[in-house]
């Protein structure tokens, strides 16, 4: 059936837009846009839906999800501002990301050994001497270590403590927390009902905040997450005042998805790079094979060996062992009542 001749069908008008008809259905099923309808059922695409339809390219020609274009159209426009506002500056740190990348690259093609065998120690090295990170960190070890001293060549915007139940990670984390001026500990208390309560009514009394982490929610959702309290409260922490964040198994009652949406923000989607260090045993939040710069690894070894830092490429020491100690989301889930032979140690 033939359509007015201002009105598209819909392989026409994504071929106008420059989109795919499967992207044009998605709008819909977003509610972002509503073809028109034919007598015989047929969608058809007319100067106001067209209209429509370049907005929502345009915003994700600019990186914006489809839940934020959603907020954006339904508001009319007057949060795209702030909106834009804040997607400049994940560009911005993506872009310095990039560029620091980059600089890695061209100087481990200088450095590059002959020597096969040396590879891995070149690369711990360079990983060592990342300008990314911050100042230096030194605390003495709680016990089971018996005083040995711990030190970070740097504070990184990610950091993943991990080892076998019984290692200590849990008495290292707070260890840290406590030693860093200004570090915030999130522990798993947040997960208990009171904490939920709290955070319900912190974003009932603060709008402002209320849209931020509505926003990050959007975000992760789009990438695949469930938006559950255990996710809201944890995204709520990271919005305190705090130098730095330490957080005890960052996983914890988070689906696969959810997981994996949520590493992705740490890593990509933060405006700031204040230091997280994260207490973690499943692959889903660490993958040592994917670790970018401005990342490292702490293990705490089962024998109460002193933690040390962990190259993420294999042949570096520790890195076999940091993969023994991880397992999938279901796994974990499985696994989670276990807990440590010697009590307290976890």
């Amino acid at each position: 059936m033939k359509t007015p001749a201002e009105f598209l069908n819909a392989t026409e008008a994504a071929k106008r837009l420059g989109v795919s008809v499967k992207a044009l259905r998605l709008y819909e099923q977003r509610g972002l846009i509503a073809p028109v309808r034919t007598s015989a059922g047929w969608r058809t695409y007319g100067p106001a839906q067209m209209e429509r339809a370049r907005e929502i390219v345009a915003l994700r020609s600019l990186g914006l999800s489809l839940a934020e274009i959603g907020r954006v159209l339904a508001e009319e426009r007057r949060q795209l501002g702030a909106t834009l506002a804040a997607q400049q500056s994940v560009l911005e740190i993506r872009m310095h990301d990039l560029h620091a990348t980059v600089e890695k690259l061209r100087r481990l093609r200088l450095d590059l050994p002959a020597d096969h065998e040396a590879v891995p120690a070149t690369l711990a090295q360079m990983q060592a001497q990342s300008p990314e990170t911050g100042p230096g960190l030194a605390l003495e070890l709680p016990w089971p270590w018996g005083g040995e001293t711990f030190t970070l060549n740097g504070l990184h915007p990610l950091t993943y403590i991990t080892g076998p139940l019984g290692s200590g990670k849990t008495r290292l984390a707070k260890a840290i927390a406590t030693t860093l001026p200004g570090c915030a500990f999130v522990g798993l208390d947040r997960l208990e009902e009171t904490c939920r309560l709290s955070a319900t009514r912190r974003l009932d009394e603060d709008a402002a905040l209320r849209s931020r982490i509505g926003t990050t929610v959007a975000r992760l959702v789009d990438d695949g997450a469930v938006a559950s309290s255990a996710l809201i409260v944890l995204l709520l922490a990271l919005e305190a005042d705090a130098s730095a964040f330490v957080i005890d198994m960052v996983e914890q009652d988070l689906d696969a998805a959810s997981q994996t949406a949520l590493i992705g923000h740490l890593r990509d989607g933060r405006a700031d790079r204040r230091p997280i260090f994260m207490l973690t045993r499943s692959n889903a939040i660490l993958d040592p094979g994917a670790l970018r710069s401005g990342e490292t690894i702490i293990l705490c070894p089962a024998n109460h060996s002193p933690p040390s830092e962990v190259a993420p490429y294999p042949g570096a020491p520790g890195f076999e062992s940091v993969a023994h100690c991880l397992a999938s989301p279901e796994v974990r889930a499985r696994t989670q009542g276990v807990i440590a032979w010697r009590a307290g140690v976890a």
